[in-house]
Formats: structure tokens, sequence, C-alpha cells
């Protein structure tokens, strides 16, 4: 028997790369893709990666035409300041159920999500709420108020106008 020499390679099949030199070229091709992911997250982090947002603590003048008892709410903010006789205070508008903001209503607030009803001074009238609006501290006189939303004060907590 004759043994038949193998078969000549054809001039366009690829030359065999050795497992040695894949592996190789590999590794450097992960580590400049790691490289370049890390430089382009150092050019990213100056950058803040949130929103800002407005101070939950913000000045307020009152409008004069502000009827006793009338809410007023500022815009662009959930919470809704009165005036009446004994002086000037502020209620939330984040239903204490899940947080949705409750629309102004002549008889008090209205959560539009489960249907919670408040009465003016932020009392539960119907439920699923557990917990009656909070009251925002303010502070200030005259027409020109300071709001903290942040910081809660005991129902009935006014100040003077």
């Amino acid at each position: 028997m004759t043994s038949q020499p193998p078969p000549k390679p054809s001039r366009l099949d690829p030359e065999p790369v050795a497992r040695r030199d894949f592996l190789g070229i590999a590794s450097i091709w992960a580590a400049v893709g790691a490289m370049a992911f890390a430089t382009i997250g150092m050019i990213r982090l100056p950058k803040a990666a949130v929103l800002s947002s407005p101070s939950r603590k913000f000045r307020v003048t009152l409008p004069e035409s502000l009827a006793a008892g009338q809410a007023y709410v500022p815009p662009g903010r959930s919470v809704a300041l009165f005036r009446d006789a004994e002086g000037v205070y502020a209620i939330s508008l984040i239903c204490t159920h899940l947080g949705c903001v409750v629309k102004t209503q002549p008889e008090g607030f209205e959560c539009p999500c489960h249907g919670s009803r408040f009465h003016a001074d932020g009392s539960v009238t119907k439920g699923p709420a557990p917990k009656p609006l909070p009251w925002c501290k303010v502070a200030g006189a005259g027409g020109s108020f300071i709001v903290d939303e942040d910081v809660t004060v005991p129902a009935g907590t006014k100040v003077k106008a």
C-alpha cells in the first residue's frame, strides 16, 4: 500500500492561529475594552447623574386677595398655605396612603389615586389614608413666609400673619 501525501493547503485557506496566540490577542482586546469603559466612566464622573430639584425650604408671598380658609398652592410645590384670623399655616399635599399628590377641593382635599378625602385641616374624612396630612413648618411675618416641607409640626401650629 502506498500512502498518499497530505493534501496541499489552498492558498486561500487562512493560516491556522496557535491557541496561545489567540488567547494572547483576546486578553489584549479585553484589557483595551476595560480601559475604554473606565475612561468613559472617568469622563462622565464630574457631571452629576441626578437631576437637581428645588429646595424643600422656600420663600412664598401670599396674595392679598387670599380669603380666610382658602388654599393657596405655590406653583411647582406640594404644599397648601392658608390664612385665617389666627395666622398662617401650611399643609402638605402628599397623601399619607401611597404618596399621591392630593387636589384641593372646596371642602378640603381629595386624593385622585384611591379616593381618600381630607378636611381643610388635613384630618381624614374618608379612607384608605391611615393618617392626616402633615402640617409643615412656616416662619415669617407680614406677607412673606418661609415654608419648610421637610419639617412637620403638630396640627394647629400657626404663625401670626
